[in-house]
């Protein structure tokens, strides 16, 4: 066999080795209980934040096959930690501020981000400009005393 060859198989098998023992490691998303909602001024605003903002802003994230495959899993467990960390609609409380910086992203359309819904994956969270604006008044209602 030529050299160049055989150090083409091994590179590869290394590779596929190392693929295989990253996923042993155990960091994918978890869904912790399930606490306190704010009160939703209608159900129509929930529907919409259920949609467009529950996987990385709730404690009920659904994740498909692909996105439990290691490396890409550490990234998708990193992005719903931070997401649950700056606002998680599951574990609403006295407290919370109001609906700025939720409106806002909206408003401006950097959430959902467009990776989230890149491809037509996910594509339930895409929503057209009237339902953004139909989200942002409705959280606005919602969140904007803290909740209700």
């Amino acid at each position: 066999m030529k050299k160049w060859l055989r150090q083409v198989l091994v590179a590869v098998s290394i590779a596929v080795v190392a693929f295989v023992v990253i996923q042993l490691i155990p960091y994918r998303v978890t869904n912790p209980a399930v606490g306190a909602e704010p009160k939703w001024d209608s159900p129509r605003t929930r529907q919409l934040a259920v949609a467009a903002c529950f996987d990385c802003h709730s404690n009920e994230t659904h994740t498909t096959w692909w996105e439990d495959v290691a490396p890409l899993s550490w990234w998708i467990t990193k992005h719903v930690k931070d997401g649950r960390a700056s606002l998680n609609f599951q574990e609403w409380g006295p407290g919370h501020g109001g609906s700025g910086d939720a409106v806002e992203t909206v408003v401006n359309g950097s959430m959902p981000p467009s990776y989230y819904t890149w491809l037509g994956m996910h594509s339930n969270a895409k929503l057209t400009p009237a339902e953004q604006r139909e989200l942002a008044a409705g959280l606005k209602k919602t969140l904007g005393s803290g909740g209700g």
